[in-house]
C-alpha cells in the first residue's frame, strides 16, 4: 500500500489537532514530520492559538509557513517524512480573500497542484481542515460561497484520501476506513 494520505475534519475545538499529531507522530516514529502551517500571524488570539500548536509537537519537527502555494511547500518538505498540514481551510481563506465568485479557479488550480503534490510525496501525509457545513445556511452570498468551496475540496481530498475521519468532542470517527492490504 502507498503511504496514506489521512483528511482529518472537524468542528472548532473539537480535538482535530490533537488527534492528527498523534497519527503523525505514529508515522515519524522517533523521526521528524514536517509540519505545513497556514494560519496567518496578527491578532492576539491567533498567536495564542500558534503559541499552543508549537508548544504541542516536537520541537526537532521543522515548521514551513506555507502562504499561499502549499503545492510547493509539499514539494520542498522531505520527500520520505510525514507531512502534517494544518490546516486546509485558512489556507483557502487566504487563497481567495474577500472576493471569492467562483471557486472552479481555485478547485482546478491551488487544490489540485496540492493534490499532485500530495500524490508525489512518499511520506505520510495528514491533512487537517474545518468541517464548516454543518451549521445554518451564511446570510453573505461569498460566506456561502466559501462554504460551498470548502465543502468541494474536502469531497476532492476525501476522494484521494486512503482514510478519512471526523473529530467530535475529542473522539474520532472514521468515516472511510483505510483498506489494509
Amino acid at each position: 500500500m502507498a503511504d496514506p494520505l489521512i483528511l482529518v475534519l472537524g468542528g472548532t475545538r473539537s480535538g482535530k489537532s490533537r488527534y492528527s499529531l498523534e497519527l503523525t507522530e505514529g508515522f515519524a516514529g522517533s523521526g521528524r514530520a514536517t509540519f505545513l502551517a497556514t494560519a496567518w500571524r496578527g491578532d492576539p488570539e491567533m498567536e495564542r492559538r500558534i503559541a499552543r500548536h508549537q508548544r504541542a509537537r516536537p520541537a526537532t519537527w521543522p515548521t514551513v509557513d506555507v502562504g499561499t502555494d502549499l503545492a510547493a511547500a509539499i514539494r520542498r518538505a522531505n520527500p520520505v517524512e510525514p507531512i502534517l498540514v494544518e490546516g486546509l481551510t485558512l489556507w483557502l481563506s487566504a487563497l481567495v480573500g474577500d472576493d471569492l465568485v467562483d471557486p472552479d479557479p481555485i478547485l482546478d488550480g491551488p487544490v489540485a497542484a496540492a493534490l499532485d503534490a500530495i500524490r508525489a510525496h512518499r511520506g505520510s501525509v495528514v491533512v487537517v481542515s474545518d468541517e464548516i457545513g454543518l451549521g445554518m445556511v451564511p446570510m453573505h452570498a461569498g460566506s456561502r460561497t466559501f462554504r460551498d468551496l470548502v465543502g468541494l475540496v474536502h469531497q476532492r481530498f476525501a476522494a484521494q484520501a486512503h482514510e478519512v475521519d471526523l473529530v467530535v468532542a475529542g473522539l474520532p470517527l472514521t468515516l472511510k476506513p483505510a483498506r489494509r492490504e
